[in-house]
């Protein structure tokens, strides 16, 4: 079976050393990407670990495709123990960072420890430099980039970074790259932020990597097929769907009170393409589907805003400028924070003021989270923990802000998200794509657990090889197949390996079925909740036994 090859590197950013260690026989068994990460951090993290403690761990990771060249793979995953959800969390981000990345030869990067003052991390394919960086102590995302290009000539597609919201500990600060793609969900930037990590960059020689020998035939036709495309989405991105999802679903408003929002039209796709003024990809994509945009009139350039960042900052906090949208994104971005739960958690303190629609306190606010300022402080601990002082319902599952896709009208979604390993996000399972589309009832919850699982499996192995989600209808699973050299099935199979190992971890941490939890009602919930533990194979109560599939992990090196 095709996987990433390459060693892992762990950096202890307090003792200042790093450590390459063979995990050949791991990567054979889980490919690379999120799957070789989480039995990384199911084996290496303490069970009983603190988010923001030192014996924490976050993994930075690549997967087999990131050599080649087929579109939809400009990706890495990322994974720690989330400090927003107290439980395991994987994201990933495009850009450019992934064949930088993959010329260092390693497959895995894993940071432990705590500096103590402000470190950038260089890693390249002759060894790992540490260069205290004290004068980057609250500064930007972008002004970090510039530092790493006038210092060392390395442009932000060689580097990951936080900003101030990281440097701050908010529990939903993202790790950057590119200056605006998010390794967003889950507050991994709050992680490096707590060992003291402003930013790691890597070079090489792209002789230097570990060759893995990738068939040409599906890669070839699925980077044609991808560069003839007439999709809305390569000229709209993900607010293509906007208006269609407020007129026939729910686009959740005004702090949830409302389903539908009546400027739609002015937040959406069309209003986006009009501030479009270029193309934009990931490495190596000719899909082209970012979204570089402006206003001149006003002083802005961003990339973006994708749909959740319209429905966080403009549906959900009753803001109807696409503008004021596209600030609000540029803001998160330049400071390192995720879109969602950083809009969410706005939306919240605007429902409290009733001041919806105040775009202009929605920005000073969202700063003032980043920096801990005045109200701010209690907001950066997320909605989760702040709602009863702002007067509002709490809007998370295992306290992480919902995405936009609304799990009141679309109940298998809700569902999902209720399971999910990782809380309210909807790229964990996606079930959402089948109920717009109508080949799912959105009606209902019971008879869905079979079809979440798979579609839960299969996401954690577009995460691992790994894939753009954007990519679905080009890599098809016989191409999966071809790509791989395995059988659908086997693939699937390392997807639930590795949810279960998430799960289990939970588990060790105190999560149970207390915590598959919405905060509104949908159809037979309990029921279909023992309907997705059994297609699971797990307990009613939402627990893993401790059998030998959890205990795996004898192809992981032990962090002693």
């Amino acid at each position: 079976m095709l996987h990433a090859n390459g060693p892992l590197l762990t950096v202890d950013v307090g003792e200042r050393t790093a450590t390459e260690t063979s995990i050949d026989d791991l990567l054979a068994d889980t490919v690379g990407g999120r799957a070789t990460a989480t039995a990384l951090a199911h084996e290496r993290i303490p069970f009983d670990a603190d988010p923001f403690g030192p014996e924490n761990r976050a993994y930075l990771s690549t997967g087999p495709l990131q050599q080649s060249r087929m579109s939809f793979t400009g990706r890495m995953n990322m994974t720690g123990l989330s400090p927003l959800t107290d439980g395991l969390v994987s994201t990933n981000a495009g850009g450019y960072l992934s064949r930088n990345f993959v010329d260092t030869a390693i497959s895995v990067l894993e940071l432990t420890g705590k500096s103590d003052e402000p470190l950038a991390v260089h890693v390249t394919d002759s060894g790992v430099e540490f260069e205290p960086v004290p004068e980057l102590a609250g500064a930007t995302v972008p002004e970090t980039s510039d530092y790493m290009a006038d210092h060392h000539d390395l442009g932000p597609e060689h580097c990951i970074a936080i900003g101030p919201a990281g440097e701050n500990l908010v529990r939903f600060a993202s790790v950057m790259t590119f200056d605006s793609r998010a390794f967003g969900r889950g507050g991994l930037g709050a992680v490096l932020g707590s060992k003291n990590v402003k930013c790691v960059t890597f070079e090489g020689d792209s002789a230097a990597a570990v060759e893995v020998d990738i068939p040409s035939s599906p890669t070839t036709d699925v980077h044609r097929e991808a560069a003839q495309s007439d999709d809305l989405m390569r000229r709209q991105g993900t607010t293509g769907s906007t208006e269609f999802i407020n007129d026939n679903f729910s686009l959740p408003t005004r702090y949830f009170e409302d389903y539908e929002f009546e400027n739609a039209d002015r937040i959406g796709g069309d209003a986006v393409e009009a501030k479009k003024y270029k193309k934009g990809a990931c490495s190596a994509c000719a899909y082209a589907c970012k979204l570089p945009t402006r206003d001149e009139d006003r002083g802005v350039e961003t990339e973006g805003p994708e749909f959740e960042t319209v429905y966080s900052f403009g549906s959900l906090q009753g803001v109807g400028d696409i503008v004021d949208v596209m600030q609000a994104n540029d803001l998160c971005d330049t400071l390192g924070m995720d879109t969602i739960s950083a809009g969410v958690t706005v939306a919240a303190y605007l429902a409290g003021e009733d001041e919806f629609g105040n775009a202009e306190l929605a920005r000073d606010i969202t700063e003032r989270i980043a920096r801990r300022e005045g109200v701010g402080d209690v907001l950066a601990e997320g909605v989760a923990r702040c709602h009863d002082d702002l007067g509002v319902d709490d809007y998370t599952v295992k306290g992480m802000e919902f995405a936009a896709h609304d799990g009141r009208v679309l109940h298998g979604q809700g569902l999902s998200y209720a399971v999910s390993n990782r809380g309210a996000d909807h790229m964990y399972a996606g079930m959402l794509g089948l109920e717009y589309s109508g080949e799912l009832d959105p009606e209902g919850t019971l008879g869905k657990a079979e079809t979440l699982v798979a579609m839960e499996n299969h996401n954690v192995f577009r995460d691992t090889g790994i894939i753009c989600a954007f990519g679905g209808d080009y890599v098809t699973e016989d191409r999966l197949e071809a790509l791989f050299d395995a059988d659908y099935a086997t693939l699937l199979d390392i997807g639930a390996r590795t949810v279960e190992r998430e799960r289990h971890f939970n588990n060790r941490r105190g999560l149970d079925r207390d915590d598959d939890r919405l905060p509104y009602e949908i159809p037979d919930f309990e029921d279909a909740l023992t309907e997705y533990y059994d297609a699971r194979g797990w307990n009613h109560d939402g627990t893993v036994a401790d059998r030998a599939a959890i205990a795996v992990d004898s192809a992981v090196p032990s962090a002693d």
